[in-house]
């Protein structure tokens, strides 16, 4: 046999071998929670985002202004047709700019602090799963657990950090949901429901946590029917959240100033190659009932990037 025919006979052997390995690509997906990602069995789905809360709606006279930047690692496997594994990891960087009174008169200080946060690990089950011609719809139970592994106890020049700012919560905090997908060829529809119970941990009880989250995304580009060989797809994505947390408790006694209702609408973009997702959203509060002198946030910013394997 021929050099030149042995090496067309090579190539084409590595482009099979990848053609195999490579079997599933990129799918469209919410922006703003994690628990109705697309995977397949045997896929892992690593994506990383950057997220950016500004909160400066401050009613006390202490004029507080909270910048969050979290950068969260998600892993996600699809250890069985119906069976995900997932896995979040954030890294944290928390700062608190506010005025106090000191013998002195008032004083702007800052607090920060920065370092990884609590681990996430959950399972996702579809209980339900209807494929029909162009068309599927998935019915999924979850439930996992918020582990302590982020640092608590940290302190600077003015004493310990309040528990907003500290990096873990010290607490095991199980939480439980619902998630409703409706995917069609050029559109898909993801809600989430998800309750979390949040645990004592060093004289402290955070509120419980419930949220909603929801999920349309639409394909515009390329706008008509897609046929073999597009190289990519952009989708305009709109999600709304509504989140309530319960009121916190310090040595048994709860605090007025903590907890309340946030609902968010999030409109958003996403860019889908074959196996890479790139995404941004920015959630806008539409109504916010923070109790007593709580702090109202300003905006929730994300970029996100997501691959397949």
């Amino acid at each position: 046999m021929r050099g030149h025919e042995l090496l067309g006979r090579w190539i084409s052997s590595l482009v099979l071998a990848g053609a195999l390995i490579w079997t599933s690509r990129a799918e469209a997906g919410p922006i703003t929670f994690n628990t109705a990602l697309p995977v397949h069995a045997n896929e892992l789905i690593v994506r990383e985002q950057v997220i950016w809360l500004r909160a400066t709606d401050d009613p006390s006279p202490m004029n507080r202004n909270l910048n969050i930047i979290a950068v969260p690692t998600v892993l996600v496997y699809g250890a069985h047709p119906r069976v995900a594994v997932f896995g979040i990891l954030p890294f944290l960087y928390k700062r608190l700019d506010v005025t106090i009174t000191t013998p002195s008169g008032e004083q702007r200080v800052r607090r920060s602090t920065s370092g990884f946060g609590d681990l996430s690990t959950f399972v996702r089950v579809t209980a339900l799963q209807i494929d029909r011609p162009r068309e599927t719809i998935r019915l999924a139970p979850f439930a996992g657990l918020k582990m302590p592994t982020g640092a608590t106890g940290i302190a600077d020049d003015l004493g310990q950090l309040p528990p907003a700012l500290q990096l873990g919560s010290g607490s095991w905090d199980p939480f439980l949901g619902l998630i409703f997908t409706w995917q069609k060829l050029r559109w898909e529809f993801d809600v989430s429901g998800s309750y979390l119970v949040r645990t004592q941990a060093n004289d402290f009880n955070a509120g419980d946590e419930a949220r909603g989250d929801a999920s349309f995304q639409y394909r515009v580009v390329p706008w008509g029917e897609v046929g073999p060989g597009v190289p990519s797809w952009l989708f305009a994505v709109l999600e709304t959240n509504v989140v309530w947390q319960g009121r916190d408790e310090i040595a048994g006694v709860e605090n007025p100033d903590s907890g309340g209702l946030n609902w968010y609408l999030a409109p958003g973009l996403q860019w889908i190659t074959l196996r890479t997702v790139l995404e941004a959203a920015v959630q806008i509060p539409v109504l916010t009932r923070t109790n007593g002198q709580g702090l109202g946030q300003d905006f929730i910013a994300r970029l996100s990037f997501r691959m397949n394997f």
